[in-house]
């Protein structure tokens, strides 16, 4: 098995510092239904690590100052909004419960849309496939939201190997950022799914 190196970055730092009712982390066993496990934690940390790594990664963007693009978010998911804890003040508006159900459902459908996008994109240097598309797929198959993906995973393409364009280097860029906020924010709501406070 493959050891995913995890650092505390500055993405990571943002996350556990941007929101007080926000705590990523606690690692505790589980010990109720509807509690996240801990090695969901640790994928999706995992994830977070190597999507911020990939961004940094200059033969991925060529030609392109990916700092200065705006970001695609998957607007086909209300991740932020289903995945907000009770009590929540965070988007401005208190959240007054925490549906569970609806939360993983969205976080599916998340890794979903970005691993379809992945899979699609060239990577004649494996840049993607060893880092990126490697930890969301290890998410994708821990069983954390297995009953909510959108598709079985064998329905994905390879990774293409041919060279990239410049507007496939654009494309991706854009994504990817987008894939980081959301990341993020997903594995806000696997810390909080973790402490099982919710469930109580």
């Amino acid at each position: 098995m493959t050891l995913v190196k995890l650092y505390f970055t500055p993405a990571l730092l943002l996350l556990a510092l941007s929101c007080p009712f926000w705590e990523v982390s606690h690692s505790k066993p589980v010990t109720s239904k509807g509690r996240m496990d801990d090695s969901c934690v640790f994928y999706a940390r995992a994830l977070l690590e190597n999507i911020t790594d990939a961004l940094t990664q200059a033969r991925l963007f060529s030609g392109i100052n990916c700092t200065r693009q705006n970001m695609e978010l998957n607007l086909e998911s209300r991740t932020p909004t289903v995945c907000s804890p009770q009590g929540s003040t965070c988007s401005g508006i208190t959240t007054s419960a925490f549906d569970q159900d609806s939360c993983l459902t969205d976080i599916g459908k998340d890794l979903s849309h970005y691993y379809k996008f992945l899979s699609a994109q060239p990577d004649p240097d494996n840049l993607i496939g060893s880092s990126v598309l490697y930890s969301l797929r290890e998410l994708m198959e821990m069983g954390c939201f297995h009953k909510t993906l959108t598709m079985p995973l064998c329905f994905f393409k390879a990774l293409v190997e041919r060279s990239v364009t410049f507007n496939e280097r654009l494309s991706l860029c854009k994504v990817m950022k987008g894939f980081h906020v959301r990341t993020v924010t997903i594995n806000r709501a696997i810390g909080y799914m973790n402490l099982g406070e919710h469930a109580s």
